[in-house]
């Protein structure tokens, strides 16, 4: 079991979650310097901070850095609660990307595009000297992309490590065991979900997963929805952690990410079986099915949010 099953799942999920944190610190270093800017610039109602908090959390992905970030920027002023709702919004709606590209099975492609962006990382290196600055700038964004690129790629990559351990948890019959119970409750996927990202603090691990293991038929594409659904309920155990000691404000924005996750899980559990019906007209696939639900379910949360951040009641709020 060891051999078999503990340590490629380890290796993997290593891997993996080393992908995501090369590519989200690759492209914060690329458009970090005009975050901030950003953010201010455009978060004066809440559908511009929806629409900035989609773009930024799909060019950065991880909706948890941007949690995090909201909740830094309250606590030091820079920023008023009200402000951070339409972004916590576009947070989830951005970070799809990532189960969007998973979804169009592009692992055959890891490798060659982690060689080749890393031949280009390499070769900006040679070009260190040139001390002009609109090339070095340029030569920072290209290091910085190909950065990213080999971060996705290695993603794939641990995805790919991850389904090695599918034959061998078939045959102890775990996952029949466990296909069993999710089938006779929903619940089981949503707890399945909720804990194992609390855990890892990577719902795009988590999600990844599932659809490596819905795509070789282990498990059913509506429980792997479940598992989605728990997914997006236990990331918030990130902006939790961030949230102590923070401002009331700071907590402000926490529960607010909370809420909204929580509050969609629970409205789409009784919807699932409409939500995996929507999925299977949009993709064949069942790893594609897995990633437009979680889509579906992020967009529409967000849009059915959007109307309450408009109340008086939160556009009163004082930021302290």
């Amino acid at each position: 079991m060891l051999q078999h099953i503990v340590l490629p799942l380890l290796v993997g999920l290593g891997v993996f979650l080393t992908g995501m944190k090369v590519m989200e610190l690759a492209l914060h270093q690329w458009a970090g310097p005009y975050l901030s800017r950003l953010i201010e610039r455009f978060t004066r109602t809440p559908l511009r901070g929806l629409l900035i908090g989609t773009g930024v959390t799909a060019v950065l992905q991880s909706s948890s850095a941007i949690t995090v970030i909201c909740i830094g920027l309250v606590n030091t002023g820079l920023m008023t609660f009200p402000r951070t709702l339409g972004l916590i919004l576009g947070t989830n709606i951005g970070t799809c990307l990532t189960t969007e590209l998973i979804g169009l099975n592009l692992t055959r492609l890891a490798l060659p595009v982690l060689l080749g962006a890393a031949a280009v990382w390499l070769g900006t290196l040679a070009l260190v000297p040139i001390r002009s600055f609109r090339t070095r700038r340029w030569l920072h964004s290209v290091r910085c992309l190909s950065l990213a690129a080999c971060g996705f790629a290695a993603v794939m990559l641990g995805v790919e490590v991850m389904q090695t351990i599918v034959p061998e948890l078939q045959s102890r019959g775990l996952f029949a065991w466990f296909v069993d119970h999710a089938q006779r409750s929903i619940l089981w996927g949503v707890f399945a979900g909720m804990i194992v990202t609390a855990l890892i603090h990577s719902s795009a691990a988590v999600i990844a997963m599932t659809m490596g293991l819905a795509s070789v038929q282990v498990v059913p594409v509506e429980v792997g929805i479940a598992i989605v659904l728990g997914a997006n309920v236990g990331t918030c155990v990130t902006a939790l952690i961030a949230s102590i000691g923070a401002s009331r404000s700071g907590r402000f924005v926490a529960w607010s990410h909370i809420a909204l996750n929580v509050g969609g899980a629970a409205l789409f559990l009784p919807l699932l079986p409409l939500l995996h019906q929507a999925s299977v007209l949009l993709s064949e696939s069942a790893s594609g099915q897995i990633a437009h639900a979680q889509t579906l379910f992020n967009i529409v949360s967000s849009l059915l949010a959007l109307p309450l951040c408009y109340l008086p009641v939160f556009n009163n709020r004082p930021s302290a």
